[in-house]
């Protein structure tokens, strides 16, 4: 490995969202993918020779490869903490989708072997280094709606099974509208209010199994194994609260609204699984909105740990930060369960906010 000039990229996880990833990364000057692995070596060989990736193969090849310094986990949700931690003890850093984990044991393992070896672990969402959040964030900090005091979040659909090719993930352990859709919500609310200090939660489940209506598994019956609606109330460490509702069993749609009221106005977000759109700020008798763009899509967080590894400071979308949001939506889910409040034990700085000027695009190293 070196410490100078664009860092080495490999992914691991041909899929959907590959595609999302690798459409970002393979664009950028201070990132150079160099390796695409998956189970399915003809799928990675596929995706290599669309991007104009050098090589594709296996993991344990991916993981032998010595310019790749950070590793892409693209995988399902339950082999997210696996992988990772085969990487960490590859000596590579590692970029992991969300959710970090599905248990709070195996992400503070990732944690602490990261911290032994000197490597950095992080975790998406990046949809937060965006104009849209960031916009969001400066106006909360610049006082524009005065001390932010609560917080209402709707996502509300019929399930992913209507479009998804390969839905069963969605409602296995790890999955369902808390752990698929909640680090989207759960990381804008930290970034705006800082840590949660402890939640109340109540789930249902409208059915126990659901059919896939388009694709090749078109008509297939999947079982639903976790809660398909939760509703959650949050308390922050520094006094605020917010409601939040995570459903997949809603015949009315409501995505991407995240509502912030302070003490002197209130703030509409755009949607968080995006990195632009408008940001609606009613204060003072006034009404105004701040269109925001990106020309980005999922990598970008990536890009800002290759530059933080260079440059030897903290990261933004930190593994710390993704093991916070885990805790919270571990404790949401157990809330449910309990039928009883849950206290958060850990806790997050909020990480600092993206320069106005930030440019994806810009070689820096």
């Amino acid at each position: 490995m070196t410490g100078v000039g664009p860092v080495g990229v490999g992914l691991i996880g041909a899929g959907n969202i590959s595609k999302q990833y690798l459409g970002t990364l393979t664009r950028l000057s201070d990132v150079k993918v160099l390796f695409v692995a998956d189970l399915d070596v003809e799928r990675a060989a596929e995706q290599a020779s669309q991007f104009e990736v050098p090589r594709s193969g296996t993991v344990a090849e991916l993981l032998a490869d010595p310019e790749v310094e950070i590793v892409v986990n693209l995988t399902i949700p339950a082999a997210h903490a696996e992988v990772a931690m085969q990487a960490l003890r590859a000596g590579k850093h590692v970029w992991t989708e969300k959710p970090l984990a599905l248990d709070r044991e195996s992400g503070r393992a990732l944690l602490e072997e990261a911290d032994r070896r000197g490597l950095r672990v992080s975790a998406a969402p990046d949809t937060f280094l965006g104009p849209g959040l960031q916009t969001v964030r400066r106006a909360v900090d610049d006082g524009s709606i005065g001390d932010p005091l609560t917080a209402l979040v709707l996502f509300q659909t019929g399930g992913p099974e209507r479009w998804h090719p390969s839905p069963a993930f969605f409602y296995a352990p790890g999955g369902g509208p808390l752990f698929d859709m909640g680090p989207y919500y759960l990381t804008t609310l930290v970034q705006v209010f800082g840590p949660v200090r402890s939640v109340y939660a109540i789930g249902s489940t409208s059915h126990p199994s659901r059919t896939v209506a388009t694709g090749p598994l078109a008509g297939q019956t999947i079982p639903v194994e976790i809660p398909s609606h939760i509703s959650a109330l949050l308390e922050f460490e520094s006094g605020a609260s917010a409601q939040t509702v995570f459903s997949f069993q809603s015949h009315l749609e409501r995505v991407g609204f995240v509502e912030i009221a302070g003490t002197d106005g209130v703030l509409t977000a755009p949607d968080p699984n995006m990195f632009g759109g408008d940001v609606l700020i009613r204060a003072g008798g006034e009404e105004r909105t701040v269109p925001t763009e990106f020309a980005w899509q999922r990598g970008v967080g990536v890009l800002d740990l290759a530059r933080s590894i260079r440059a030897g400071v903290p990261e933004r979308a930190s593994g710390r930060l993704g093991f916070h949001v885990l805790d919270v939506m571990v404790s949401i889910a157990e809330s449910a369960e309990q039928h009883a409040p849950v206290t958060v034990e850990s806790t997050v700085e909020r990480p600092a906010p993206v320069p106005a000027d930030w440019d994806p695009s810009a070689a820096t190293l």
